[in-house]
């Protein structure tokens, strides 16, 4: 698989990263055995990126990944970890004493002495344009806690205020056929700074993947069922803040622009990686088959291109005038 190097960081990943909320929490029940057939299914298929967050599964996922790769060492694999998110939502809650705190307790879960990358986990707006956080990060960075950091944001106002902090290495943004945002302003500044793209909900929460209907159902400890109006956290993260049976007809379009043998979530991914200035896409999983199958969109190609101008054209008529204005 391709590589490309995110940011800041200076390590290569692949354009096909692995994220796993799925295999903390909020997306149903995942057993750890299974878990970890996730995890080999992506790494024999050219993974080398895992993003995570100590809030998925209060640390569960941290640990899973931690656990897999005491199991396997010496595999070139960039581990992103986000904190944050797991107090009170208040700017002063994000000092230096809270963040050593918080990265105490994923470097026992990820069994780390130092974090590969550390986001900053859609903090309040105000904690993005605050000197001194940044400082802190950067007094981490010095005593070795961590080798980089960044941000992942809702918005992309948020996105373009850390991109011009000098040390930011990545921003992780929700970026898919339903989220064109992010290409007006945010990918070309980052490109310009150096930093790294790192999208997210590229299937817009599985919408994209083409296998839902009017009629599906979804557990109800998944956010798809109890976040549909933003009531736990951020509507957008939940198919991308689009209304589900609207979606459901712009993804009956979008799947007249996917040729033969090329599953519509391949599609949906290649879009994303075509992008100029995305590092990585971050795909959930919940099975060794659905990682493989991510993957193999990181071969796709031209086809983000070729598939362009019909995206932007769904994107017009079903999602602007909701969507562009909000996030």
């Amino acid at each position: 698989m391709e590589q490309r190097i995110l940011g800041k960081t200076g390590r290569p990943v692949s354009t096909i990263g692995l994220g796993t909320w799925q295999l903390g929490a909020d997306w149903g029940q995942v057993d750890q055995e299974d878990a970890l057939a996730v995890l080999e299914g992506a790494v024999d298929s050219g993974v080398t990126f895992f993003d995570t967050a100590d809030v998925y599964g209060d640390g569960r996922s941290e640990q899973t990944i931690g656990s897999f790769l005491k199991a396997n060492p010496g595999l070139d694999v960039t581990v992103a970890t986000k904190m944050g998110r797991r107090t009170d939502q208040l700017p002063e809650n994000y000092s230096l004493t809270n963040f050593r705190s918080w990265l105490d307790r994923s470097r026992r879960n990820l069994q780390q002495d130092t974090l590969d990358l550390v986001q900053l986990h859609c903090p309040p707006t105000a904690v993005y344009s605050n000197p001194e956080v940044y400082d802190a990060l950067d007094t981490l960075v010095s005593e070795g806690v961590i080798r980089n950091y960044g941000v992942s944001v809702e918005r992309t106002d948020e996105a373009l205020e850390a991109i011009k902090r000098g040390n930011t290495a990545t921003v992780q943004i929700i970026l898919n056929a339903f989220r064109l945002k992010p290409l007006d302003e945010v990918l070309p500044a980052a490109a310009a700074a150096g930093v790294g793209i790192i999208a997210r909900v590229p299937l817009a929460s599985g919408l994209l993947s083409g296998k839902y209907t009017k009629d599906t159902e979804f557990p109800e400890d998944d956010h798809r069922n109890y976040n549909r109006t933003g009531s736990a956290f951020d509507v957008g993260e939940t198919f991308s803040g689009v209304d589900f049976e609207t979606g459901l007809a712009a993804v009956d379009e979008f799947n007249a622009l996917v040729p033969d043998g090329v599953s519509t979530a391949q599609a949906a991914l290649a879009w994303v990686v075509a992008q100029e200035g995305v590092t990585t896409v971050i795909p959930g999983a919940r099975t060794p088959a659905q990682a493989r199958a991510n993957a193999e969109a990181g071969a796709e190609g031209g086809l983000g291109n070729e598939i362009s101008a019909g995206v932007l054209d769904i994107y017009n008529r079903y999602f602007r005038e909701a969507v562009h204005p909000r996030w």
